[in-house]
């Protein structure tokens, strides 16, 4: 029986120390996670009895809270919501929070540890808390020229300052209205929230940080620029660029996006390859350098790696392991190859910063309930990409990409632009997919742009004619600051 005894008390005393460590993880050290966790009511319930910061563009409001004089005592408003949704996210009593409303919460709400004597000071002076704010490193006129460019269509936009990383502009199409889902109506909420989880266009999907496209032609400028690294190919090396290229060990043959040959007798320079965006020259050009060099180049861009900004944004890849024909496919930016719009914002930005890729960021300062500054976000480098003669080599061939070959929508009076077309299939039958990378070289280039239209319509034509004239767009209104 004492056996028994001793069985039973040790069971249960494994039984308590398990009860006990889960309480600990629950209580203690994943608190904060469940706390912070979107969707947590309770928490929202008690915060919509504090004045949360603002999220500020420059010096404007785009996200603020609002007296009610009801029951919850703040509401959130947001200004040209669907502008500046893919930034702020939206602040929701069912759904909780998205976008910067989640990832700078305890900024917005005044509990980050940044704001502990002021806290102090408010519990002694009597004083309803107020949150802290969140300047971003958006540009107004440039998120409007996006925004605009984008209308009636299905994609996103993406602008850095090349120095620096910050992010200048941040827009999709379509977007949503933050302010439904904010509002204080639950059925309202829910009923909006199920119109846009229903809608094929997908219109809660950050397309310029999460979406993953195929980024075709765009892709040339990553192994032009490994074809430089490798010190075998300059932009005057001679390729072979004929109408179709056989993929090796293969049946199948890769042919040009106008069905002719690049140059005459099929021979074509690495620059004129460029600027006529042919097929077949990058393709061939691919399996002479090998999916390693390719893949080295493309992870210095950001492929296959995360980047917070603070938003997660998704993983640009390129094929872990492609044969020899997927590495020709690969060259081009097809086959399994995939970019967001910030990736290949990131791409333009570090050739136009002498070949220095930096890590990209939305939040500029932290400020106080005064909005005094107390955090400056700095620049930081994120790799080497290319040697800065190689970096000036390339620009000088996508800006003759501009000025004389397949991106000519995007020249502007007096300014010299670097820029690349790209058109993509994300399936055998699926529609096309429209980009157009560029950036203004120049001592300290301002701005790089990405544009990615999805659902384009006619692939020879689309890259230059409906991404090119958005990114001159987005251009034109930073350097008229």
């Amino acid at each position: 029986m004492s056996r028994q005894i001793r069985r039973l008390s040790f069971v249960f005393g494994l039984l308590l120390i398990a009860l006990l460590v889960n309480v600990t993880l629950i209580q203690v050290i994943n608190a904060r996670d469940y706390r912070d966790r979107p969707g947590n009511q309770r928490i929202l319930l008690a915060e919509y009895d504090r004045e949360r910061g603002p999220i500020l563009v420059a010096s404007d409001p785009v996200a603020r809270s609002v007296e009610t004089g009801n029951t919850l005592t703040y509401i959130r408003e947001y200004n040209n919501g669907p502008l500046y949704a893919p930034v702020t996210g939206f602040y929701s009593l069912v759904y909780g929070a998205t976008g910067l409303e989640r990832t700078e919460n305890r900024i917005l709400n005044g509990k980050a540890d940044i704001f502990t004597v002021d806290r102090i000071q408010q519990l002694v002076s009597g004083r309803q808390p107020v949150g802290g704010a969140v300047t971003t490193t958006i540009d107004a006129a440039a998120q409007r020229a996006a925004f605009k460019g984008l209308k009636g269509k299905r994609g996103a936009v993406v602008a850095i300052e090349p120095a620096t990383g910050r992010i200048l502009a941040s827009v999709q199409m379509p977007s949503f209205d933050p302010n439904r889902l904010s509002s204080h109506d639950p059925a309202d909420i829910r009923e909006y929230y199920a119109e846009l989880e229903a809608d094929p266009q997908k219109p809660l999907l950050n397309r310029p940080v999460v979406s993953l496209n195929p980024p075709g032609s765009t892709f040339k400028v990553v192994t032009a620029a490994a074809a430089l690294a490798s010190g075998r190919f300059t932009a005057d090396s001679i390729l072979p660029g004929p109408k179709a290229y056989q993929l090796p060990n293969s049946t199948k043959k890769l042919r040009n996006w106008n069905g002719r040959e690049c140059g005459p007798g099929g021979k074509v320079t690495l620059e004129q390859a460029l600027a006529i965006s042919c097929n077949t020259a990058f393709a061939w050009l691919g399996n002479e350098l090998g999916a390693s060099a390719i893949r080295k180049q493309a992870d210095a861009f950001g492929f296959d790696h995360s980047f917070e900004i603070p938003l997660r944004a998704a993983t640009s890849l390129f094929p872990a392991d492609p044969d020899a024909p997927q590495t020709a496919l690969s060259a081009i930016g097809q086959f399994d190859v995939r970019a967001t719009a910030l990736q290949m914002a990131m791409v333009a930005a570090a050739i136009g910063n002498s070949g220095r890729t930096m890590n990209p960021y939305l939040v500029q300062e932290i400020r106080g309930p005064d909005l005094s500054i107390l955090q400056t976000t700095e620049p930081t480098q994120y790799a080497d990409a290319m040697k800065p003669s190689d970096s000036l080599s390339l620009t000088d061939m996508m800006v003759n990409v501009v000025q004389n070959g397949t991106g000519t929508n995007a020249q502007i009076s007096g300014v010299r632009v670097a820029g690349k077309t790209g058109t993509a299939q994300t399936g055998n039958d699926s529609p096309s997919v429209a980009w157009f990378i560029s950036f203004a070289p120049a001592a300290a280039p301002k701005v790089a742009v990405a544009v990615v239209i999805e659902e384009s319509g006619a692939p020879e034509v689309s890259g230059n004619g409906l991404a090119a004239p958005i990114a001159k767009a987005v251009m034109e209104a930073v350097l008229r600051r």
